[in-house]
């Protein structure tokens, strides 16, 4: 079993027992796999035609739906009440997929916003999918490391989940790019090993 498939499994347990209705989507969202987290905000981005980073409550109940999470109406409504502190009836998505994503430590998120700032040369916020090919060590990936992908599968596997849906313009943002390590993140405990894997794999 992978290290991936470790933590789908545990996400999926503690989705049973979790003790409140953030804590239950974050768990069923992980369930998904490492690139779970930026799927989802992706789907998010998706919907926010008029680009207000705002969702209702019928929008954020859709996105679950298409992403096929089951939570209750109840669920869903306390969720979406405890970001709607202005009492707008829209919930700021950004706000609330940085509440959604698994918690990184101080080193750990220093070490992606490192690796990000390597990528983003020109400070804009934004790097492009030619940028992460030409500098993307496929060979540190955890999954190349227990000989369970190659290095080109790797790759084209990581490009590919930027390229969807909304990230068509070729870009990647550090939104998406925490969100996507959010996922390696939670499923390595060691602090070290983590840091290792993104200093090796980006080459700082």
């Amino acid at each position: 079993m992978t290290r991936e498939d470790d933590m789908k499994e545990a996400c999926s347990h503690e989705a049973e027992h979790a003790d409140n209705p953030l804590e239950k989507l974050r768990c069923l969202v992980l369930s998904r796999g490492y690139d779970s987290i930026l799927q989802f905000g992706k789907m998010f981005r998706r919907l926010d035609e008029d680009k207000n980073h705002a969702l209702s409550k019928d929008e954020f109940a859709d996105v679950l739906i298409q992403f096929g999470l089951e939570l209750s109406d109840e669920e869903v409504s306390e969720i979406h009440s405890g970001f709607d502190e202005d009492g707008t009836g829209c919930i700021n998505y950004n706000e609330f997929l940085d509440k959604l994503r698994p918690e990184m430590n101080e080193p750990r998120i220093e070490i992606v916003e490192e690796a990000f700032a390597k990528l983003d040369e020109s400070g804009d916020g934004v790097v492009t999918l030619d940028d992460v090919r030409d500098k993307y060590d496929a060979s540190h990936h955890p999954k190349v490391l227990a000989e369970e992908s190659t290095e080109d599968e790797v790759l084209l596997k990581f490009i590919g989940r930027f390229e969807e849906g909304v990230s068509q313009d070729g870009k990647v943002t550090k939104e998406e790019f925490l969100d996507y390590y959010s996922g390696i993140s939670k499923s390595i405990d060691d602090d070290e090993y983590f840091i290792t894997v993104i200093r090796n794999s980006w080459k700082l």
